[in-house]
């Protein structure tokens, strides 16, 4: 993020109010957060302002490319101020945890579509689900033949035989 977030704004034809100023901080300090994380931020600095006027400052700063709006599957949208590299996230199903992650393999946009449909593509959305090292370490995968079920994804344990089943989603049907 600039270094005179006003200046910033201004560069980018964006009218500085001490709403906007608050809301940018407020992203820079919490990446990943959820409008609410974001107006509790902006309250603790500025004192009252509507959740209605967070989400239209959000909106405001979304649609400048000055910060980027993720919204995952089955999740509240979340802010964040790395803009412009297509950067990936990993969320834990856990405990929601989200991180980023570098592009996985070449240049924008990492992943080539197998049927463009005729589209310029310029960009790829993807998201990694998955269980965080801390939510791992509370629920160590044990051994033996259960399954755990965390929803979205199911992973099979080492079995009698001492084969591991690989992770699969559960729209996928088993193969043997």
């Amino acid at each position: 993020m600039e270094h005179d977030p006003a200046d910033l704004l201004r560069r980018h034809g964006v009218q500085v109010t001490a709403q906007r100023l608050a809301v940018l901080a407020a992203v820079a300090d919490r990446p990943h957060g959820t409008a609410n994380d974001i107006a509790t931020l902006v309250r603790a600095e500025i004192g009252v302002i509507s959740r209605q006027a967070v989400y239209d400052v959000l909106g405001v700063l979304a649609d400048q490319g000055l910060i980027r709006r993720i919204q995952p599957a089955g999740s509240p949208a979340r802010y964040e101020g790395r803009t412009g590299d297509n950067h990936h996230h990993l969320i834990c199903r856990t405990c929601g945890r989200m991180v980023d992650v570098d592009c996985a393999v070449g240049a924008t946009p990492c992943l080539t579509p197998a049927d463009d449909a005729g589209y310029e593509i310029d960009e790829a959305e993807v998201i990694y689900w998955g269980r965080c090292p801390d939510c791992l370490a509370q629920d160590p995968v044990r051994s033996g033949t259960e399954e755990t079920t965390v929803p979205g994804l199911r992973v099979l344990h080492t079995g009698e035989d001492g084969e591991t089943d690989r992770p699969t989603t559960h729209d996928q049907t088993d193969q043997p």
